[in-house]
């Protein structure tokens, strides 16, 4: 068997800068549809996405759920005639939506777009606000696959969280769900406020024994704008953080997950197709309070976001104007706006995909690539280029590499 080809990635003297492209693309990039849903029942200190409690008069349901339906509507012509290969609803928590008003808004994705049959459809779920028959009821709905937001099985760690549910609710909420889809996700955190090696590690063992297909590890971050960023807690330094990363990568891959981009890790394959689509630099179409979206045409490539609050983006109904912002990516973003996708993935990517979604040659980030190998942060194996070890450890100052000047 030959040995593979490595491809050297060199200094080109004649390579223009990425801005003397212009995007040209063969073909659209795979589709998927992203809905979001911004409200929980408490904002957790921690959480910078777009989310808000929900207040005395409740959920105003049945008005959020015909904007959502008038926003795919009036963003059909983006996407007239392309398959839509995922649905993710997020939040916030979706698991809040009643079976009904789920069964009301599949329904109408389905007669508007062109969804395909084996479409990959998930919903965020957090434990304590749902129960059993609850879950069976979104899998009637239509639902293949839930994420439940653990983030924890420790009663003091959760309250430190700002979780609303505790270790029982957690187990209870993974075990219906189990048994009720064939695909979920538990969503966990580490280097949590007064948290030890030895806690996170049985955290990571009491999911192992709930058998996931999916688990999503995320180390807790203290983002701006949160409760946490004004108040910060002690958490554990960066030392006792790398071990417990370490430790968690180390025993999944024991236990037979691939660890296949920065904070998921998978049965084989189990890996999250929605998710995917976005570290290829696919496209996704957003609608919802907040939500963004990335669509290719043959006019170029453009990002677009909703109006965040949900009073905002329900008064958005009476005028069809959903999309609150519309920028064009030019060349020189490019080559940032992929790697900062497709770096994420572990095993790395296909050399010609840059290609395909960007609309430029490779060229366009040779400077970015001819500086990561310097550094060891990313090396060729054949047609595959992929973070290494020290380049998924320093994802940040690989990323930078790619910044147009």
């Amino acid at each position: 068997m030959p040995e593979p080809r490595i491809i050297p990635i060199t200094p080109k003297a004649a390579a223009p800068k990425a801005g003397g492209w212009q995007p040209s693309l063969s073909a659209s990039p795979p589709l998927s549809l992203y809905i979001h849903f911004p409200w929980c029942v408490r904002k957790c200190p921690y959480c910078d996405f777009n989310s808000h409690s929900v207040k005395d008069e409740g959920i105003p349901e049945a008005a959020y759920i015909a904007a959502l339906i008038a926003d795919l509507e009036s963003a059909l012509p983006q996407i007239w005639g392309r398959r839509v290969h995922s649905i993710f609803i997020g939040g916030g928590t979706p698991s809040l939506i009643s079976p009904d008003g789920l069964d009301e808004l599949l329904t109408a994705v389905r007669m508007r777009i062109l969804l395909d049959p084996m479409a990959e459809i998930t919903l965020e779920a957090n434990p304590g606000t749902v129960d059993a028959g609850r879950f069976a009821a979104f899998r009637q709905a239509g639902i293949n696959r839930l994420s439940v937001g653990i983030q924890s099985f420790h009663e003091g760690h959760l309250q430190a969280l700002g979780r609303i549910h505790g270790r029982h609710d957690a187990i209870a909420a993974a075990e219906a769900a189990l048994k009720h889809f064939e695909a979920v996700n538990l969503d966990l955190m580490y280097a949590l406020p007064g948290q030890s090696l030895m806690e996170a590690e049985a955290d990571l063992a009491t999911a192992l024994a709930l058998g996931p297909q999916h688990l999503s590890c995320y180390h807790l971050t203290l983002e701006p704008n949160t409760a946490f960023a004004a108040n910060p807690p002690e958490v554990p330094d960066p030392d006792a953080s790398a071990d417990m990363q370490e430790r968690i990568e180390a025993r999944l891959g024991e236990a037979g997950y691939t660890h296949y981009e920065t904070s998921a890790f998978a049965r084989p394959n189990r890996e999250c197709r929605h998710n995917l689509n976005y570290w290829t630099f696919g496209d996704y179409l957003g609608i919802g309070a907040g939500a963004h979206g990335k669509l290719s045409s043959h006019e170029g490539i453009v990002r677009e976001t909703r109006p965040r609050h949900p009073t905002a983006y329900l008064a958005a109904k009476d005028s069809g104007a959903f999309v609150q912002d519309r920028r064009s990516l030019g060349a020189q973003d490019l080559p940032f706006e992929f790697m900062m996708n497709a770096l994420r993935l572990n095993g790395g990517f296909p050399l010609r995909l840059f290609a395909e979604r960007t609309g430029l040659p490779l060229e366009a980030a040779e400077a970015g690539l001819v500086q990561a190998r310097r550094q060891g942060l990313v090396e060729t194996d054949g047609d595959t280029l992929r973070p290494t070890l020290k380049g998924r450890r320093f994802l940040n100052e690989l990323l930078m590499l790619f910044l147009a000047d």
